[in-house]
């Protein structure tokens, strides 16, 4: 059943939302606006856990298990179908205002395809280290790491998603969370990686941006080998009501890597006074 969420405790707590069948999972937590938090294909929700505390003292915050992702049911289909999904999961919550939409990697993609398919769903996005399309290059190694996947399973591909997440200084410094991050990512649903690597390898929302006129903050890490910081320049520049920051030496999942300054630069878009 799905179920109303009050903003009741700074303390998260598991939900479950039930659309027709289908289950969503997710944490929620803290008092405030919502904001929802959208995690990467090559990671997951727990992406998140380094910002999403200091996130529920002035927000209600929601972190999502993307479909396929942690109890989640897989969705078949396309990114439109994805966005389809988490956007039922919010309506059947009964937010008490429109929520700010957080996502990263992957996950932005289904945040800017919700608000694209969606008007009026969301206040305002926070684009994590995304785009609305991707190179040939791009394209292609999408496609690569699918049918690697398809012929030796996740684990042949977990080197590779691990070099796009975290850039190989960094890996070398912190061989525990490389190890825990691979752990999540060899937990996630094969179709759900197959699905979202065609989808991305085919996406292009570019045309559609000019309809888009909620404010964004778009960010990317400098060192993003993911998706290359020019495909943030592109999306900011292509939206009419949006601001780019670019946070140096970091990859693609920065709340993880530099949870202190992914807070700093996303605080005053999300209106948290940081004078105290």
């Amino acid at each position: 059943m799905s179920e109303k969420v009050p903003p009741v405790s700074h303390a998260f707590r598991a939900i479950d939302v039930s659309l027709g069948g289908a289950r969503m999972t997710m944490q929620v937590g803290g008092l405030g606006l919502p904001l929802v938090l959208l995690h990467s294909l090559l990671a997951d929700r727990t992406s998140f856990d380094r910002v999403a505390g200091p996130l529920a003292a002035t927000h209600q915050v929601i972190a999502l298990n993307l479909p396929g992702f942690e109890g989640s049911d897989f969705v078949d289909g396309g990114l439109d179908a994805v966005a389809d999904r988490v956007a039922a999961a919010l309506a059947a919550l009964h937010l008490r205002a429109q929520p700010i939409l957080l996502g990263n990697g992957y996950g932005g993609f289904v945040a800017l395809q919700m608000a694209l398919r969606h008007p009026g769903l969301a206040d305002r996005l926070v684009l994590a280290d995304c785009g609305a399309a991707f190179s040939d290059a791009g394209r292609a190694a999408f496609r690569a790491m699918s049918a690697t996947v398809a012929q030796g399973g996740l684990v042949a591909v977990a080197d590779v998603a691990m070099r796009r997440l975290f850039a190989p200084d960094y890996q070398a410094l912190h061989p525990e969370l490389i190890a825990q991050r691979k752990e999540r990512f060899l937990a996630l649903d094969p179709r759900t990686f197959h699905n979202a690597c065609h989808a991305l390898a085919t996406l292009d929302l570019r045309p559609q941006l000019v309809s888009l006129r909620l404010p964004v903050l778009v960010l990317v890490g400098e060192m993003d080998e993911a998706t290359p910081a020019p495909m943030s320049h592109e999306l900011a520049a292509a939206l009419a009501n949006a601001r780019l920051v670019v946070l140096s030496g970091c990859a693609h999942v920065p709340q993880l890597q530099a949870p202190d300054e992914f807070l700093a630069a996303i605080g005053g878009f999300l209106g948290i006074d940081s004078s105290g």
